[in-house]
């Protein structure tokens, strides 16, 4: 067996341990990047090799967190990406006015960023207050940074991205100063329930008007992507709107004929119909 074949068997034994201990399925993840990760946890362990790293995972619980760290998407920044909040302002807002109340879930919502750059964004189009936004992820760590909004004091140079988004007034209207951090205004955490979810094995949520689930998918392989987006359609409301990352898109998936390309450029599809019986089965 040549050391690549190695490495492969080692990983797969290493994801199977992991998967059987916690419950955490890291199985179909995208190959290369998993193997990065892995491999980079290595080099920061005391492990020889990544065999030596299976029972270290199961016996030692803060060396499986540093791992669960390592797999956690924890590129994040408030307006990321600022056309698609400025599409969201132009195009998807209008519509979601007409519902008399609003469900938002914000899948893998990391450390909270973006959470909060929509919910000033439905704040200043008058939605917030009849709006409910849910965001989740895996990562407890990342989820209780998000749940108290607290920030270093960096995120007032996202003055820009809040401004090439549509904003209408200042972003630090938004946070206070607490010494060397800011913190998000109390209005904006108590419209937004944070909650742990795992894409790869856990529930629909039910009655999403809006689902934003923004550079996940590029971390999984084509069979779990089409797992992931059975939930997320399932998820949606008819007519709902998916917005997903600037990398990521519904071609050459399981359900890319359930969807408009509402606004290709920004990666904001909308649901037509309703998901096949068959593939709610296989998602």
């Amino acid at each position: 067996m040549d050391r690549q074949s190695r490495e492969a068997f080692e990983i797969k034994w290493l994801l199977e341990a992991i998967y059987a201990c916690y419950g955490y399925d890291f199985r179909d993840y995208a190959g290369a990047s998993l193997k990065r990760r892995i491999l980079n946890r290595l080099e920061q362990s005391d492990c020889r090799h990544i065999s030596d790293m299976v029972g270290k995972m199961l016996y030692d619980s803060d060396f499986f967190e540093l791992f669960l760290q390592d797999m956690s998407i924890t590129v994040t920044e408030m307006f990321r990406d600022p056309k698609v909040f400025l599409r969201l302002r132009e195009r998807v807002i209008p519509r979601l006015k007409t519902y008399s109340r609003i469900n938002v879930w914000h899948a893998g919502c990391a450390t909270g960023e973006e959470v909060y750059s929509l919910a000033i964004l439905l704040h200043e189009e008058g939605l917030l207050e009849k709006t409910r936004i849910y965001a989740t992820d895996f990562n407890n760590h990342s989820l209780e940074i998000a749940r108290k909004g607290i920030y270093s004091q960096e995120l007032v140079k996202y003055q820009e991205n809040y401004l090439l988004g549509g904003g209408k007034k200042a972003l630090s209207e938004y946070y206070r100063h607490n010494y060397d951090a800011v913190i998000m205004k109390a209005f904006l955490r108590k419209r937004i329930t944070f909650a742990y979810h795992n894409l790869t094995r856990d529930q629909v949520f039910a009655e999403m008007h809006l689902i934003m689930c923004r550079n996940v998918l590029i971390y999984f392989n084509q069979a779990l992507q089409n797992k992931v987006l059975g939930l997320l359609i399932n998820s949606l409301v008819h007519k709902g709107f998916l917005v997903l990352g600037d990398k990521e898109t519904l071609e050459f998936t399981s359900i890319t004929h359930q969807f408009d390309d509402f606004e290709p450029g920004a990666k904001i599809y909308r649901k037509t119909a309703a998901l096949p019986k068959a593939n709610q089965d296989e998602a």
